[in-house]
């Protein structure tokens, strides 16, 4: 639903579409860096490679939404307050699979330590997962947008 609706705002600003393919570009990143680190917790890399995603779609949509305001024929455009909405949903659901991840994490953890897990983990070589964390407030900031 996301790239139809970015197509329909593409034709209504042709001379920004640099902002909006990088909005696509790095929700395709994000959605790819959270399949890997799904894929594997424990690799840091895969993590660390999440984080970026995530900044990057942050960032993308600071400039989307910075672009909305200061063109203001789009922000009473229907199709660019559906793109908005649709941003705004996908960020939100990226925000709950990271938080749902950080509780597996705490989880595998918690059951790597317990014992008689923490035997066979530790047999097994089983490391810990590491929990995926922003580490700058700038970067966790959700961008400012108004619409007045």
């Amino acid at each position: 639903m996301i790239p139809n609706l970015v197509e329909t705002a593409k034709g209504y600003m042709k001379h920004e579409r640099e902002t909006l393919e990088a909005v696509i570009t790095a929700r395709n990143a994000a959605v790819t860096g959270l399949k890997n680190a799904a894929a594997n917790p424990s690799d840091p890399n895969a993590v660390q490679q999440l984080s970026g995603a995530e900044n990057a779609l942050s960032g993308a949509l600071g400039r989307l939404f910075a672009l909305a305001e200061a063109y203001p024929d789009l922000k009473a455009n229907q199709n660019m307050m559906q793109v908005s909405e649709e941003l705004t949903s996908t960020e939100n659901k990226v925000a709950f699979a990271r938080q749902a991840y950080n509780d597996a994490v705490m989880s595998y953890n918690t059951a790597r330590e317990v014992f008689p897990n923490s035997l066979i983990a530790n047999w097994k070589n089983f490391q810990p997962a590491e929990l995926l964390q922003i580490e700058s407030a700038e970067k966790r900031a959700v961008p400012k947008v108004s619409f007045t």
